[in-house]
């Protein structure tokens, strides 16, 4: 049984592989999907019986509906494994577990640690104490990257309940015709992601505005995520906007290189998405983003220094991008697909069982 809080996005990328590899694997009887009803997909390939949404907003009294919703399905259900997505929903999982019989085993993956996001020390410290106690009543956890595998590890979470599988995604490539074109004389990069503070638009916008080169073309991807924090493109950028992540790939086609100014990062589903596409990376030096461009497939720039951004744009050229990008390939098809992420997963699961 699957629990998750908003699987939206990333987190819902990586929930619809995993429920599409188990529902073909021999080894798996039956599968069920619980999400809130906010903010999550809703085009799950499950039949209708096994998919249920409980009611919930982030609030302290919601907490609490959500919990009592989630017993009661898994009373009801009565699996033997449960795979927790988030770090709410791993709250309303295992924090009753504390007050009941445990009559299954948990399986935790945070997508991201939320103790390594941009926040103040207090906060931080405060997820990082929650996250050590709920670990108590888990089975296992695991870690989308290196970086997540380590910092848990720093903290003191006990080695023996933590895993690392990297997330994977297909490998097959839709190939659309994109509503798009480029300037082939130029060297295109492309932003994908959401406009918010962790994706790092605003810094590559404000470095853009004072950015004045004939050589290189910025395109970006995605949308804002509230109405009333909209982001102002400068006439430099070309905005795409939103693109249906079905074709994606015809996108990410069309360029010599992807750019990735990060603020946090537990994973990076967009660099393996341009390794998966022979794309170059350019990334900040934040989170996992520094080790998926450690394999001679991009670059590196400081968040803190943009003059090191500024060095590696003025010495693109496209051979090499392109040398990048097939390296990347290789790497991808080495650590990130999903088929290597998911037998790992029922592994896993055969293993605490």
């Amino acid at each position: 049984m699957h629990i998750g809080e908003y699987v939206k996005g990333g987190v819902a990328t990586y929930v619809k592989e995993v429920i599409k590899y188990q529902s073909k694997s021999p080894e798996i009887q039956e599968i069920y999907l619980m999400a809130s009803s906010t903010n999550s997909d809703k085009d799950f390939d499950l039949p209708s019986d096994q998919v249920s949404f409980y009611e919930y907003q982030r609030s302290i009294k919601s907490i609490f509906k959500a919990m009592r919703q989630i017993t009661y399905e898994i009373e009801r259900v009565k699996p033997d494994i449960i795979h927790v997505h988030s770090t709410f929903a791993g709250v309303f999982v295992r924090l009753p577990l504390f007050f009941k019989k445990k009559k299954y085993k948990v399986v935790y993956c945070s997508h991201g640690w939320a103790f390594l996001m941009e926040l103040s020390s207090f906060k931080k410290n405060i997820f990082a104490f929650v996250e050590k106690f709920l670990s108590i009543k888990t089975d296992k956890i695991i870690n989308i990257s290196f970086n997540e595998q380590k910092k848990a590890l720093d903290l003191g979470f006990p080695s023996k309940k933590l895993e690392l599988i990297n997330n994977g995604i297909s490998s097959q490539k839709r190939i659309l015709l994109p509503e798009c074109k480029v300037d082939s004389s130029k060297i295109n990069l492309l932003f994908v992601g959401r406009f918010d503070r962790q994706k790092g638009l605003d810094i590559l916008i404000d470095f853009f505005k004072t950015y004045k080169t004939v050589n290189v073309q910025l395109y970006i991807i995605g949308d804002n995520v509230l109405k009333n924090n909209q982001v102002e493109v400068p006439r430099n950028i070309i905005n795409i906007g939103w693109v249906d992540n079905k074709k994606l790939d015809s996108y990410y086609e069309l360029f010599d290189g992807v750019i990735i100014p990060s603020r946090w990062e537990g994973f990076g589903l967009v660099a393996v998405e341009a390794m998966k596409n022979k794309k170059p990376i350019i990334v900040s030096d934040r989170g996992a983003l520094p080790n998926l461009a450690g394999n001679n497939n991009g670059y590196v720039f400081s968040l803190d220094n943009l003059d090191t951004l500024r060095i590696i744009l003025d010495n693109l050229n496209k051979k090499e991008l392109e040398i990048k990008g097939l390296n990347g390939y290789n790497y991808f098809i080495q650590n990130f697909t999903s088929e290597m992420m998911n037998k790992k997963i029922i592994k896993l699961y055969k293993q605490i069982l």
